[in-house]
């Protein structure tokens, strides 16, 4: 494998593993309320990066003037754009929120070529835009218009789009002084897993987790999962550029079809879905080949 292709294979696998804790975070809803769950997991994603420290983390990298970005970045995401994701689902439904929260790869790619100077070439806006048809594709598939919701409430899934967004090339600019992928993840996460708890713990009675709830050990391990998807991505990231890597992240939706097809039996193999990945394949070869 070339250096140039390596970006993309970890943005694929990436993709697969938040497909992978978005399906342990479904099972985990069974008994876990979504608030509390988000919290779990994303604790349990800085536990993970803190349990790795003896191995990855380099102390006087604290001392970095950058480390102030990965901590930017911790505050925004997943803190800020995951409540906006669920208050989007609240108002929107699963359907159209995720629908609208497919667009980050559109944003990534805005922001790489304005903000870091990245060069959209042909290929990766044909293959970026492919990506998006196949999700949206899949999504719309299934989508009921019957308006019962405002209309501002369309800007919530979009603005966790953006906020992704920005919090992958917060993570990039931040590399570039401080080049550790683990780093970012043990920043990002151990800031975000602080500001869940406390929001957690505002108009709400204190609980303590539930140790006996199945969900809680689901919301864990989605949250191992994610941390080890964010090590992934930021190697991706760190490696590669943002025009590149951010459509490949956007096939998630795509794994998590499949595995919830050939591997959880939610969902039955459609014509939608054989089309949506006959796009994606070429989509994703266009990109990897012709960056």
């Amino acid at each position: 494998m070339s250096a140039a292709h390596l970006p993309i294979v970890l943005a694929l696998a990436a993709a697969f593993l938040m497909a992978v804790g978005a399906h342990c975070q479904n099972m985990g809803l069974a008994d876990v309320a979504s608030r509390r769950g988000t919290a779990i997991a994303i604790t349990a994603a800085a536990a993970f990066h803190w349990i790795l420290s003896p191995f990855f983390l380099v102390s006087s990298q604290w001392l970095e003037p950058a480390v102030l970005i990965f901590v930017l970045a911790g505050i925004i995401r997943p803190s800020v754009s995951a409540n906006l994701s669920v208050a989007g689902t609240r108002f929107l439904g699963p359907t159209l929120s995720s629908t609208l929260g497919s667009t980050t790869p559109l944003f990534g790619a805005a922001l790489g070529i304005f903000w870091l100077g990245e060069a959209f070439t042909v290929p990766i806006a044909v293959g970026t835009l492919g990506i998006i048809a196949a999700v949206l594709m899949l999504s719309l598939g299934n989508l009921k218009m019957e308006r019962d919701w405002p209309m501002w409430a369309l800007a919530l899934p979009v603005g966790a789009a953006i906020i992704r967004s920005l919090a992958h090339v917060l993570t990039k600019v931040g590399m570039e002084d401080i080049p550790n992928p683990y780093f970012a993840g043990l920043v990002g996460f151990t800031v975000s897993a602080i500001l869940t708890n406390i929001a957690l713990g505002w108009g709400e009675k204190r609980v303590r987790v539930d140790w006996k709830a199945r969900g809680t050990y689901w919301f864990a391990a989605a949250g191992v999962v994610f941390a080890i998807a964010i090590m992934s991505l930021n190697n991706g990231l760190m490696r590669g550029e943002i025009t590149a890597v951010m459509p490949i992240i956007g096939l998630s939706p795509i794994f998590a079809m499949l595995l919830s097809i050939f591997v959880f039996k939610r969902e039955r193999l459609t014509l939608r879905v054989v089309m949506a990945v006959f796009i994606v394949v070429p989509s994703v070869a266009f990109i990897a080949i012709y960056r």
